[in-house]
Protein backbone atom coordinates (compact mmCIF):
# COMPACT_ATOMS: atom_id res chain seq x y z
CA UNK A 1 0.00 0.00 0.00
CA UNK A 2 1.25 3.51 -0.80
CA UNK A 3 0.81 6.18 1.83
CA UNK A 4 1.55 8.89 -0.73
CA UNK A 5 -1.30 11.41 -0.49
CA UNK A 6 -1.92 15.11 -0.08
CA UNK A 7 -3.25 14.44 3.42
CA UNK A 8 -0.10 12.75 4.68
CA UNK A 9 2.20 15.20 2.89
CA UNK A 10 0.52 18.13 4.65
CA UNK A 11 0.64 16.31 7.98
CA UNK A 12 4.34 15.60 7.50
CA UNK A 13 5.10 19.27 6.76
CA UNK A 14 3.10 20.33 9.80
CA UNK A 15 4.95 17.86 12.02
CA UNK A 16 8.33 19.19 10.79
CA UNK A 17 7.33 22.73 11.75
CA UNK A 18 6.02 21.68 15.17
CA UNK A 19 9.10 19.54 15.85
CA UNK A 20 11.53 22.37 15.20
CA UNK A 21 9.69 24.74 17.55
CA UNK A 22 8.63 22.32 20.26
CA UNK A 23 11.38 19.82 21.02
CA UNK A 24 10.10 18.59 24.38
CA UNK A 25 8.26 15.59 25.84
CA UNK A 26 4.87 14.96 24.28
CA UNK A 27 1.99 12.50 24.21
CA UNK A 28 0.94 10.96 20.90
CA UNK A 29 -2.78 10.27 20.66
CA UNK A 30 -4.26 7.75 18.21
CA UNK A 31 -7.25 9.59 16.76
CA UNK A 32 -10.63 8.05 17.46
CA UNK A 33 -9.32 5.85 20.29
CA UNK A 34 -8.11 6.13 23.87
CA UNK A 35 -4.69 4.85 22.78
CA UNK A 36 -1.68 7.05 23.45
CA UNK A 37 2.02 6.89 24.22
CA UNK A 38 4.68 9.33 25.39
CA UNK A 39 7.98 10.38 23.81
CA UNK A 40 11.10 11.93 25.35
CA UNK A 41 13.39 14.41 23.53
CA UNK A 42 16.96 13.20 23.09
CA UNK A 43 19.24 16.12 22.19
CA UNK A 44 21.91 15.37 19.61
CA UNK A 45 25.53 15.05 20.63
CA UNK A 46 28.67 12.96 20.60
CA UNK A 47 29.66 9.98 22.73
CA UNK A 48 32.04 7.05 23.00
CA UNK A 49 30.21 3.95 21.72
CA UNK A 50 31.20 0.51 22.95
CA UNK A 51 33.06 -0.79 25.99
CA UNK A 52 36.67 -1.65 26.72
CA UNK A 53 35.40 -4.07 29.39
CA UNK A 54 32.82 -5.85 27.24
CA UNK A 55 32.79 -8.41 24.45
CA UNK A 56 34.85 -8.27 21.28
CA UNK A 57 31.86 -7.01 19.26
CA UNK A 58 31.75 -3.89 21.47
CA UNK A 59 35.22 -2.80 20.38
CA UNK A 60 37.00 -0.69 19.42
CA UNK A 61 35.38 2.07 21.44
CA UNK A 62 34.84 4.88 18.95
CA UNK A 63 33.37 8.37 18.78
CA UNK A 64 29.87 8.76 17.37
CA UNK A 65 27.82 11.83 16.45
CA UNK A 66 24.05 11.55 16.79
CA UNK A 67 21.31 13.87 15.50
CA UNK A 68 18.42 14.77 17.86
CA UNK A 69 15.37 12.53 18.10
CA UNK A 70 12.52 11.55 20.36
CA UNK A 71 12.42 8.09 21.93
CA UNK A 72 9.54 6.25 23.56
CA UNK A 73 9.42 6.78 27.32
CA UNK A 74 8.52 3.10 27.65
CA UNK A 75 8.73 -0.06 25.63
CA UNK A 76 5.67 -0.47 23.39
CA UNK A 77 2.98 -2.31 25.34
CA UNK A 78 0.33 -4.77 24.21
CA UNK A 79 -2.29 -2.07 24.78
CA UNK A 80 -0.91 -0.22 21.74
CA UNK A 81 0.42 -3.15 19.72
CA UNK A 82 -2.59 -5.44 19.80
CA UNK A 83 -4.93 -3.18 17.73
CA UNK A 84 -2.29 -3.36 14.98
CA UNK A 85 -2.21 -7.16 15.18
CA UNK A 86 -6.01 -7.57 15.16
CA UNK A 87 -8.04 -5.39 12.80
CA UNK A 88 -11.31 -6.25 14.53
CA UNK A 89 -9.87 -4.99 17.83
CA UNK A 90 -8.80 -1.75 16.16
CA UNK A 91 -12.29 -1.36 14.69
CA UNK A 92 -13.93 -1.87 18.09
CA UNK A 93 -11.64 0.69 19.72
CA UNK A 94 -12.26 3.16 16.88
CA UNK A 95 -16.03 2.96 17.03
CA UNK A 96 -16.04 1.03 13.77
CA UNK A 97 -14.52 3.97 11.87
CA UNK A 98 -11.02 3.82 10.41
CA UNK A 99 -9.60 5.42 7.29
CA UNK A 100 -9.23 3.40 4.09
CA UNK A 101 -5.44 3.86 4.24
CA UNK A 102 -5.40 2.08 7.61
CA UNK A 103 -7.65 -0.66 6.26
CA UNK A 104 -5.00 -1.47 3.65
CA UNK A 105 -2.06 -1.78 6.07
CA UNK A 106 -0.43 -5.21 5.94
CA UNK A 107 -0.95 -6.90 9.29
CA UNK A 108 0.69 -9.85 11.01
CA UNK A 109 -0.62 -13.34 10.57
CA UNK A 110 -2.63 -14.13 13.67
CA UNK A 111 -0.34 -16.00 16.07
CA UNK A 112 -1.29 -19.57 16.90
CA UNK A 113 0.18 -19.22 20.39
CA UNK A 114 -0.60 -16.88 23.25
CA UNK A 115 2.19 -14.43 22.48
CA UNK A 116 2.09 -13.06 26.04
CA UNK A 117 3.13 -16.56 27.19
CA UNK A 118 0.98 -16.00 30.26
CA UNK A 119 3.20 -13.20 31.55
CA UNK A 120 0.63 -10.42 31.34
CA UNK A 121 -0.86 -8.06 28.77
CA UNK A 122 -2.17 -4.74 30.11
CA UNK A 123 0.81 -2.44 30.63
CA UNK A 124 3.26 -5.21 29.74
CA UNK A 125 5.66 -4.89 26.82
CA UNK A 126 4.57 -6.42 23.52
CA UNK A 127 6.97 -9.16 22.54
CA UNK A 128 8.12 -11.97 20.26
CA UNK A 129 7.60 -9.99 17.05
CA UNK A 130 10.13 -10.13 14.22
CA UNK A 131 11.98 -7.00 13.15
CA UNK A 132 9.80 -6.89 10.01
CA UNK A 133 6.72 -7.03 12.24
CA UNK A 134 8.05 -4.14 14.34
CA UNK A 135 8.70 -2.02 11.24
CA UNK A 136 5.20 -2.65 9.90
CA UNK A 137 3.82 -1.58 13.28
CA UNK A 138 5.69 1.70 12.77
CA UNK A 139 4.01 1.99 9.36
CA UNK A 140 0.60 1.47 10.97
CA UNK A 141 1.39 4.28 13.39
CA UNK A 142 2.45 6.52 10.50
CA UNK A 143 -0.81 5.92 8.67
CA UNK A 144 -2.76 6.39 11.89
CA UNK A 145 -0.98 9.60 13.01
CA UNK A 146 0.88 11.11 10.04
CA UNK A 147 4.03 11.05 12.20
CA UNK A 148 7.07 9.04 11.12
CA UNK A 149 8.07 6.56 13.82
CA UNK A 150 10.78 3.96 13.29
CA UNK A 151 13.19 1.64 15.07
CA UNK A 152 16.31 3.18 16.63
CA UNK A 153 19.68 2.53 15.10
CA UNK A 154 22.16 0.75 17.36
CA UNK A 155 24.08 4.00 17.78
CA UNK A 156 20.93 5.93 18.72
CA UNK A 157 19.85 3.24 21.15
CA UNK A 158 23.14 3.18 23.05
CA UNK A 159 23.36 6.98 23.07
CA UNK A 160 19.85 7.23 24.53
CA UNK A 161 20.49 4.46 27.06
CA UNK A 162 23.72 6.02 28.31
CA UNK A 163 22.06 9.44 28.77
CA UNK A 164 25.47 11.08 29.09
CA UNK A 165 27.01 8.32 31.22
CA UNK A 166 30.31 6.60 30.43
CA UNK A 167 29.80 3.71 32.84
CA UNK A 168 28.72 0.12 32.15
CA UNK A 169 25.10 0.91 33.09
CA UNK A 170 23.40 4.28 32.85
CA UNK A 171 23.40 4.53 36.66
CA UNK A 172 27.04 3.51 37.17
CA UNK A 173 29.21 0.39 37.37
CA UNK A 174 27.84 -1.30 40.50
CA UNK A 175 25.86 -4.40 39.51
CA UNK A 176 24.40 -4.53 43.02
CA UNK A 177 22.24 -1.49 42.13
CA UNK A 178 20.75 -3.08 39.02
CA UNK A 179 17.60 -4.25 40.81
CA UNK A 180 16.54 -0.62 41.26
CA UNK A 181 16.62 -0.03 37.51
CA UNK A 182 15.86 -3.29 35.75
CA UNK A 183 13.92 -6.55 35.61
CA UNK A 184 16.45 -9.29 34.86
CA UNK A 185 17.21 -12.92 35.69
CA UNK A 186 17.81 -12.30 39.38
CA UNK A 187 14.56 -10.47 40.18
CA UNK A 188 12.03 -10.92 37.36
CA UNK A 189 10.56 -14.29 38.33
CA UNK A 190 11.25 -15.28 34.70
CA UNK A 191 8.56 -13.00 33.27
CA UNK A 192 7.96 -9.49 32.00
CA UNK A 193 6.59 -6.76 34.23
CA UNK A 194 4.52 -3.66 33.59
CA UNK A 195 6.64 -0.94 32.07
CA UNK A 196 7.87 2.02 34.11
CA UNK A 197 8.13 0.41 37.55
CA UNK A 198 11.90 0.80 37.87
CA UNK A 199 13.97 3.98 37.99
CA UNK A 200 14.48 5.80 34.65
CA UNK A 201 17.74 7.07 33.23
CA UNK A 202 18.71 10.75 33.25
CA UNK A 203 16.70 11.39 30.07
CA UNK A 204 13.46 9.94 31.41
CA UNK A 205 13.60 6.56 29.65
CA UNK A 206 12.39 3.51 31.59
CA UNK A 207 13.42 -0.15 31.24
CA UNK A 208 16.36 0.53 28.92
CA UNK A 209 18.06 -2.19 30.96
CA UNK A 210 16.01 -5.40 31.13
CA UNK A 211 12.30 -6.29 30.98
CA UNK A 212 12.42 -7.02 27.24
CA UNK A 213 15.34 -6.58 24.89
CA UNK A 214 14.62 -4.12 22.08
CA UNK A 215 14.94 -4.23 18.32
CA UNK A 216 17.23 -1.87 16.50
CA UNK A 217 17.19 -1.34 12.73
CA UNK A 218 20.78 -2.48 12.20
CA UNK A 219 22.19 -5.62 10.71
CA UNK A 220 24.31 -7.24 13.40
CA UNK A 221 27.92 -7.20 12.17
CA UNK A 222 30.49 -8.49 14.66
CA UNK A 223 33.30 -6.15 13.58
CA UNK A 224 31.17 -3.18 12.50
CA UNK A 225 32.88 -0.85 14.98
CA UNK A 226 36.27 -1.42 13.34
CA UNK A 227 35.04 0.67 10.39
CA UNK A 228 35.12 3.76 12.62
CA UNK A 229 38.39 3.35 14.51
CA UNK A 230 40.18 6.70 14.91
CA UNK A 231 37.36 8.61 13.23
CA UNK A 232 34.03 10.23 14.10
CA UNK A 233 31.08 8.11 12.97
CA UNK A 234 28.23 10.37 11.84
CA UNK A 235 24.87 8.70 12.65
CA UNK A 236 26.18 5.23 11.70
CA UNK A 237 23.81 2.46 10.70
CA UNK A 238 24.38 -1.03 9.30
CA UNK A 239 21.48 -1.14 6.83
CA UNK A 240 19.99 -4.65 6.91
CA UNK A 241 20.46 -6.68 3.74
CA UNK A 242 19.73 -10.18 5.03
CA UNK A 243 17.33 -11.79 7.46
CA UNK A 244 19.87 -12.81 10.11
CA UNK A 245 21.24 -11.53 12.30
CA UNK A 246 19.79 -8.15 13.35
CA UNK A 247 20.90 -6.26 16.46
CA UNK A 248 18.96 -6.31 19.70
CA UNK A 249 19.79 -4.19 22.73
CA UNK A 250 19.15 -3.82 26.44
CA UNK A 251 18.87 -7.37 27.68
CA UNK A 252 15.69 -8.90 29.08
CA UNK A 253 14.00 -10.46 32.09
CA UNK A 254 15.85 -13.69 31.21
CA UNK A 255 19.34 -12.21 31.06
CA UNK A 256 22.28 -11.95 33.44
CA UNK A 257 23.82 -8.66 34.49
CA UNK A 258 26.50 -8.55 31.80
CA UNK A 259 23.89 -8.68 29.02
CA UNK A 260 22.09 -5.62 30.36
CA UNK A 261 25.06 -3.27 30.00
CA UNK A 262 24.60 -0.16 27.83
CA UNK A 263 27.09 -1.44 25.25
CA UNK A 264 25.98 -5.09 25.16
CA UNK A 265 24.87 -6.39 21.74
CA UNK A 266 22.75 -9.46 20.89
CA UNK A 267 22.20 -10.95 17.40
CA UNK A 268 18.87 -12.39 16.32
CA UNK A 269 18.85 -16.10 15.57
CA UNK A 270 16.75 -18.42 13.37
CA UNK A 271 16.38 -20.83 16.29
CA UNK A 272 13.83 -18.35 17.66
CA UNK A 273 11.40 -19.78 15.09
CA UNK A 274 11.89 -23.49 15.75
CA UNK A 275 8.34 -23.89 17.07
CA UNK A 276 6.85 -22.25 13.97
CA UNK A 277 5.16 -24.98 11.87
CA UNK A 278 4.96 -22.80 8.74
CA UNK A 279 7.18 -23.49 5.73
CA UNK A 280 8.66 -21.05 4.95
CA UNK A 281 8.77 -19.66 8.46
CA UNK A 282 6.54 -16.71 9.35
CA UNK A 283 7.75 -13.19 8.62
CA UNK A 284 5.92 -11.97 11.70
CA UNK A 285 6.67 -13.90 14.90
CA UNK A 286 9.49 -15.44 16.92
CA UNK A 287 7.66 -18.03 19.06
CA UNK A 288 10.82 -18.85 21.00
CA UNK A 289 11.82 -15.25 21.67
CA UNK A 290 9.40 -14.01 24.37
CA UNK A 291 12.18 -11.66 25.44
CA UNK A 292 12.15 -9.28 22.42
CA UNK A 293 10.19 -6.05 22.24
CA UNK A 294 10.29 -2.65 20.59
CA UNK A 295 10.79 1.01 21.50
CA UNK A 296 9.94 3.83 19.10
CA UNK A 297 12.09 6.64 17.72
CA UNK A 298 10.99 9.79 15.91
CA UNK A 299 13.77 11.87 14.31
CA UNK A 300 13.59 15.62 14.91
CA UNK A 301 14.28 16.15 11.21
CA UNK A 302 12.18 13.51 9.45
CA UNK A 303 13.22 12.00 6.10
CA UNK A 304 11.50 12.83 2.84
CA UNK A 305 8.22 11.21 1.94
CA UNK A 306 10.03 9.01 -0.59
CA UNK A 307 12.51 7.89 2.07
CA UNK A 308 9.69 7.15 4.50
CA UNK A 309 7.89 5.07 1.90
CA UNK A 310 11.10 3.18 1.11
CA UNK A 311 11.61 2.43 4.81
CA UNK A 312 8.18 0.85 5.10
CA UNK A 313 7.85 -0.79 1.70
CA UNK A 314 10.89 -3.08 1.86
CA UNK A 315 9.70 -6.57 1.02
CA UNK A 316 10.21 -9.16 3.76
CA UNK A 317 13.13 -11.54 3.28
CA UNK A 318 11.87 -15.13 3.24
CA UNK A 319 13.02 -17.39 6.01
CA UNK A 320 14.27 -20.85 5.29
Amino acid sequence: MSVNSVFFTSLLLLNVAVAQEDFKPYTQQIAGTALKFTMQPISGGEYAMGSMHGNADEQPVHQVKIDPFWMGTYEVTWDLYEPFVYKDLELSRSGGRIESEVDAVTRPTKPYLDMTFGMGKEGHPALAMTQYNAIQFCKWLYVRTGVFYRLPTEAEWEYACRAGSETEYYFGDDEAELGDYAWYAANSGNKTHKVGQKKPNAWGLYDMHGNVAEWTYDQYIVDFYSHFEDTMADNPVATPEKLYPHSIRGGSFEDAVEDLRSASRLPSDPSWKQLDPQIPKSNWWFPEAPFIGVRLVRPLNPPTEAEIEAYFERAPIEDY
